[in-house]
């Protein structure tokens, strides 16, 4: 088995020497999703300091941020408009799937819903450019672009449509930039208004996809963020006077993955986030006219959240790291300079942390695969957890994960490998286990356990496997298709059967999910075996079931149904429902309990194997 071991970035923090399990670290809260004034004098973020993200504002290198007044639910997404007069929040009705559009006065008053009403849900793609005109796409069964005036509410429909989502509008709102199609397989069109004429934006090439673009500053041209062209997603823009031409490459790189891109109000230059091999972060700032691109010095392993002020005096993002919590952080686009929003802090940081090791290993096929390792203090093997992330179309970064932390602090090594399908490892890697595909995806989670035990990491008989969302799946799929190979595990939101799920979930997450997952009636037979619960019989050892109570992206019923067949057969296992909650547990007591849960669960079962193998 081909192996590489990569030291750690941050230094690891000190054990006490008697290496016995000590208590599990509380999570620091984190501040992300920073949206700054048009003058960049202020700075809007979300926080979950006071037990559920909400909206907080502060001056730029102020003391102490205000809580705005938005309600009770959580908050996900937050924008200030080009005039200064409004901030849009995306709030998420009791932590579910489903969004609405709220605005309201940076002093906190004047707060109404604009968007996201009934079963609809609603996303923001951004502001017109003067006054404040949001640009919205809403969805339940089919997709509508939409603007919508944050002052009375007023809506103009642009475009309606199957998987559709407004990236763009051109000032004068008379054309429009659409993304259509389903996951990894997604396109670029461009709408006249006027007469409702569509045209796709480049040919299709037959590979990857393309998520994210916007109209440069005269309106004649669109950059966009692709993989259809090159293994690795490249910026790219495509003159529209010239639709026949090849798109020009403006920015890609063979040793890293354009992750995404933040354009300037005035449409000159942009900031760049790359993710480098492992899923750390380089952020780089490119002048659209001569290509000439800056580097910027990264506060930490992990940043996202980048924007930057109208002006462009000012950019933000967030920063993290495995033993640093998220939160916003300032840059002068002039300098590169980085500086907190807390200001005269510094980078915080968990004390009683561990760094993990960037790891590359063979699946059993060949199939180049890598993962982080967190090891306990004192010598192996230990007995250890694999930790399968959600998405797929997700990637295992070195951030900040109380749970690895916990799970580390009771003496329990933790593994968090990208099995095929992750992302930023190339268009190719992301659709390795699209349909027939996932069974090579759950056999590198076997493969990831051979390693574990092979290079001494793992005790034999002490393996866990633990995940959420897609991870959740794989972790009954694994737990089926190969029995006895693991001791205990934990799915936290996963599909059990692929039946249900396609009947129960949003429609709008069916749609897109066919391309990855297989269609229901076409591909019935493939799914009905890669569904767990078709094998529920093979599964033996004690499973933990953690789901939240409004899921509508992986229904609750998908965890219930596995609780019934286990308790009918008399296998150990918890059901663990969180109320208020949706697909991600937003509110800090319930995420705190589902860590207690699971690194209790696993303690428990791992040890107890621990005694039996002796």
């Amino acid at each position: 088995m081909s192996v590489r071991i990569e030291p750690p970035r941050t230094t690891r923090r000190p054990r006490p020497a008697s290496h016995r399990p000590v208590s599990p670290p509380v999570p620091i809260s984190e501040d992300f999703a920073p949206a700054p004034s048009p003058d960049g004098r202020r700075v809007a973020f979300l926080s979950d300091r006071a037990g559920t993200p909400g909206v907080w504002v502060c001056q730029v290198d102020a003391d102490e941020p205000v809580a705005l007044p938005v309600g009770d639910e959580p908050v996900l997404a937050l924008s200030w408009s080009p005039d200064g007069q409004w901030l849009a929040c995306v709030v998420a009705p009791g932590g579910a799937p489903r969004t609405e559009l709220w605005v309201l006065r940076p002093d906190g008053t004047r707060r109404h819903q604009v968007a996201g009403f009934g079963r609809r849900s609603a996303a923001l793609a951004g502001w017109l450019p003067h006054g404040a005109v949001l640009a919205v796409t809403e969805t339940d069964e089919h997709g509508q672009a939409l603007l919508v005036d944050a002052a009375t509410g007023h809506r103009r429909v642009l475009a309606q449509g199957d998987l559709l989502t407004l990236l763009d509008v051109t000032p004068d709102a008379g054309t429009a930039l659409l993304r259509r199609g389903p996951r990894n397989a997604r396109w670029l069109e461009v709408l006249d208004v006027a007469t409702g004429v569509r045209r796709r934006l480049f040919p299709d090439t037959g590979r990857g996809s393309t998520d994210q673009g916007w109209f440069g500053p005269d309106g004649t041209s669109v950059l966009a963020r692709t993989d259809a062209f090159s293994e690795l997603a490249a910026l790219v823009r495509v003159d529209l006077a010239r639709p026949e031409q090849p798109p020009t490459r403006l920015a890609g790189r063979p040793d890293a993955e354009l992750e995404d891109v933040t354009p300037s109000a005035d449409g000159q230059r942009g900031a760049l986030l790359w993710n480098t091999y492992g899923g750390r972060s380089e952020l780089t700032l490119l002048d659209f006219a001569s290509g000439v691109q800056r580097a910027v010095a990264a506060p930490g392993e992990v940043l996202g959240d980048v924007v930057l002020a109208a002006d462009g005096g000012l950019l933000c993002l967030t920063a993290q790291g495995p033993v640093q919590p998220r939160e916003v952080w300032l840059v002068d686009p002039s300098t590169g300079a980085p500086r907190p929003l807390r200001p005269d802090t510094g980078p915080r940081t968990d004390d009683a942390g561990v760094a993990p090791q960037l790891v590359d290993l063979r699946a059993r096929d060949g199939l180049p695969l890598s993962g982080w390792l967190y090891r306990p203090a004192g010598p192996g093997p230990w007995p250890t957890a694999i930790s399968l992330h959600g998405g797929p179309e997700a990637q295992e970064r070195p951030g900040y994960n109380p749970l690895f932390q916990a799970l580390v602090a009771q003496g329990i090594a933790v593994f968090a490998p990208n099995v095929r399908g992750s992302s930023g490892f190339g268009r190719s890697f992301v659709a390795a286990d699209n349909l027939a595909g996932r069974y090579g995806a759950i056999a590198d989670v076997a493969a990831c356990a051979d390693y574990l035990v092979d290079t001494g990491v793992a005790r034999p008989g002490q393996l866990g496997v633990l995940g959420r969302s897609y991870g959740g799946y794989l972790v009954l799929a694994v737990l089926v298709n190969f029995p006895g190979l693991f001791a205990a595990g934990v799915a936290e939101c996963g599909i059990s059967d692929f039946r249900t799920f396609f009947a129960g979930t949003e429609p709008w997450i069916a749609a897109a999910a066919v391309s990855k997952y297989g269609d229901p009636q076409r591909d019935a037979d493939l799914l009905r075996d890669l569904s767990p619960l078709t094998h529920i019989d093979r599964l033996d050892v004690p499973l933990l079931l953690i789901h939240g109570a409004n899921d509508t992206n992986v229904p609750a019923g998908e965890s219930a149904q596995v609780a019934q067949a286990l308790a009918d057969r008399g296998v150990p296992h918890g059901h663990l429902v969180l109320a208020g909650e949706g697909h991600d547990f937003l509110s800090r007591t319930n995420a705190e309990a589902a860590r207690t849960a699971t690194t209790g669960w696993l303690t428990r079962h791992l040890a107890a194997t621990a005694t039996v193998v002796g």
